[in-house]
């Protein structure tokens, strides 16, 4: 008696299901737009945070003098 041959699949990762189920849902034009702003919120965040440094450094800087 022969085993059954087994496969080695991959488990999609999270975000790699996530972009699956998307594709489905979404045409091509939608999912390039949510991409782009989820880009501009992670982008606005980074700016975001550069700037209370920023401004840490200046108070900073100002109560040294």
């Amino acid at each position: 008696m022969q085993a059954a041959p087994v496969r080695a699949t991959a488990i999609p990762s999270f975000t790699g299901a996530l972009r699956a189920v998307e594709s489905l849902l979404m045409s091509g034009g939608q999912r390039t737009a949510r991409r782009n702003a989820w880009t501009s919120v992670l982008e606005d965040r980074r700016r975001a945070k550069d700037r209370v440094e920023a401004q840490r450094f200046l108070d900073q800087a100002a109560g040294q003098s």
